[in-house]
């Protein structure tokens, strides 16, 4: 029985006279995954990301928010301690986060309806889910 290659299969192996041989490690290179898809390992982890929804106050809470405001207001001067946990929309996806930042009050600013924090933190009213006012270290 003879093979459809049976007149080449003795032929040495051919050997280029222009093209140099190629290194083993090489050859493997050829073969290696690559990223056809640039990106997209990261738009996936992206869309896995979770956030979470913006709440809605009722109006006991809004109050709540308004009273320490105005405390907070009223003893601006001596520059009171307080942590504030607000939302933080996301940037990328719809949602975002609820954070807390803790330092001390700079100003309340009922214009532009902003907590300012001494070191520079703007907290817009609107986002504010909790405010609570922090005794002095010193105060024990």
């Amino acid at each position: 029985m003879s093979s459809r290659y049976s007149d080449i299969i003795g032929l040495p192996h051919h050997v280029s006279e222009t093209h140099p041989h190629m290194a083993m490690i090489d050859r493997a290179a050829q073969f290696s995954p690559f990223a056809a898809l640039t990106g997209y390992d990261d738009a996936v982890e992206e869309t896995a990301r979770l956030t979470d929804q913006k709440l809605e106050l009722d109006e006991t809470r809004k109050e709540q928010i308004s009273e320490q405001l105005l405390l907070l207001h009223e003893n601006a001067k001596e520059r009171p301690a307080a942590a504030v946990m607000y939302f933080v929309p996301d940037q990328k996806k719809a949602g975002g986060a609820y954070i807390t930042h803790s330092g001390m009050i700079k100003k309340v600013d009922e214009l532009e309806q902003l907590l300012i924090f001494a070191d520079g933190t703007k907290i817009p009213f609107d986002d504010i889910y909790t405010v609570e006012q922090l005794r002095a270290a010193d105060d024990g």
